[in-house]
């Protein structure tokens, strides 16, 4: 199964309770903001606007159900999708447990 990074940026002036929007958007179609380090075994929250799915589909069905989610939110906005061959990371936050729960209820 592939996995993604995705980036989704609200142009203009988006307030804090449209980046909520678009958080819960993303999570409908099956994105999460957080990562599971292998190596501490914890949750970690990504940086700001970064998204993460694993899924076995192409990249370019990634982007469109990220298109999708913004999309609900705002008509202007920037989508970048990767595929990871490996990831690697310094200094992202934990998890709060709050944060896990509600991930692993959608």
């Amino acid at each position: 199964m592939a996995k993604f990074t995705i980036r989704v940026v609200l142009n203009g002036n988006p307030s804090d309770d449209d980046y909520r929007k678009l958080h819960r958007a993303m999570r409908r179609k099956g994105f999460t903001n957080l990562i599971f380090s292998t190596k501490s075994k914890k949750w970690l929250r990504l940086p700001h606007s970064e998204y993460n799915r694993s899924d076995g589909v192409a990249k370019d069905a990634v982007r469109l159900a990220a298109q999708n989610a913004a999309s609900t939110v705002s008509h202007d906005y920037q989508v970048l999708v990767t595929e990871s061959n490996g990831r690697t990371w310094y200094n992202l936050d934990m998890a709060t447990m709050d944060e896990i729960k509600s991930e692993e209820r959608s």
